[in-house]
């Protein structure tokens, strides 16, 4: 059983070998991969290595608010500078606007396509949270009832375990607390590590394939911990981000460069509009501080049904 072993998992990526289940030797093993993540996200590293430019980057997008209101200021500006330039620099020639309609048209069309592309990539964020928190569910359900494959003693430790780590897993979902989730954060690392310590023992003492299916389980539901952990900090790329508002302040500097005369309800319409698309990507992109937020119905549908039921006797 000296195969059968597990690192501290705390606050890092797992992923499960593809050796095949063996009650004797080869049951899976737990490689860990540090990653880093920004706290502003409500992922906290606690070994603090981290790309400070990215974090703070990605900390300043994390405020769905602040990216609307930002957003809107930049670009209302942005059109006014246009009609500044055209006053005091540069009129655009009528000659010339012909020509500069066409650049313009081009210009509103590549941000549209950037727009809807970023609009795209954080729905599928979004919809990834929600599968691995689904997933998650699933797991840590079936880890529960094949503890029951283990014997009594060891059953009873690993469900009541298990019931503590569903509750902390929930508690990851709603908090937006720094301090609170780095403590939920704490706490789960803990808790795996008992959980794998008790199934551990329960192998070592009876390597059956019956207690192997119960170890594989366990192994799931902690895995399932490091794929939503990754799925959480899977954010829209800070370069992605930079070229969505380069072109949203050069197409409202033409706009206003373009314009025949000032018109500041005018200048609002574009800004308005690019600045609540703004919004919405910012929204569905942050996991944590957004309006638009995962909501862990089937890790809190399991808890109840745990709640509810009667602990079933273990299987001898």
């Amino acid at each position: 059983m000296s195969s059968l072993n597990r690192r501290t998992p705390a606050r890092l990526g797992f992923s499960r070998t593809s050796t095949p289940i063996h009650p004797l030797d080869a049951h899976p093993v737990l490689e860990v991969s540090a990653i880093t993540a920004d706290p502003g996200c409500g992922c906290s590293d606690p070994h603090g290595a981290r790309n400070d430019t990215v974090a703070i980057r990605m900390y300043l997008v994390d405020f769905p608010f602040a990216v609307l209101a930002t957003s809107l200021v930049a670009l209302w500006f942005s059109a006014h500078v246009g009609v500044l330039i055209h006053e005091k620099v540069r009129p655009l020639d009528e000659r010339e606007r012909e020509d500069f309609n066409v650049v313009v048209t081009a210009t509103l069309t590549l941000l549209g396509l950037i727009i809807g592309f970023s609009f795209a990539m954080a729905i599928s964020r979004y919809d990834q949270r929600k599968n691995y928190e689904e997933d998650e569910a699933n797991a840590i359900g079936t880890a529960y009832f094949r503890a029951g494959l283990l014997p009594a003693d060891d059953a009873a430790k690993i469900r009541g375990l298990l019931k503590e780590y569903l509750d902390q897993r929930i508690l990851f979902y709603q908090t937006r607390n720094r301090p609170q989730l780095r403590q939920i954060d704490a706490r789960t690392a803990q808790l795996q590590n008992q959980l794998w310590s008790v199934v551990q023992g329960a192998a070592a003492r009876q390597p059956t394939p019956v207690v192997a299916l119960s170890v594989a389980s366990i192994n799931d539901a902690l895995n399932s911990q490091g794929y939503t952990q990754a799925a959480w900090w899977n954010r829209l790329p800070v370069p992605a981000w930079g070229l969505l508002t380069v072109i949203a302040l050069f197409c409202n500097f033409l706009i206003g460069y373009g314009a025949r005369r000032r018109d500041y309800a005018l200048f609002l319409v574009l800004p308005l509009a690019v600045s609540i698309s703004l919004f919405l990507i910012s929204d569905m992109s942050s996991p944590r501080r957004g309006l638009i937020r995962v909501v862990p119905q089937n890790l809190l549908s399991l808890s109840e049904s745990l709640r509810q039921q009667q602990v079933l006797p273990p299987v001898h």
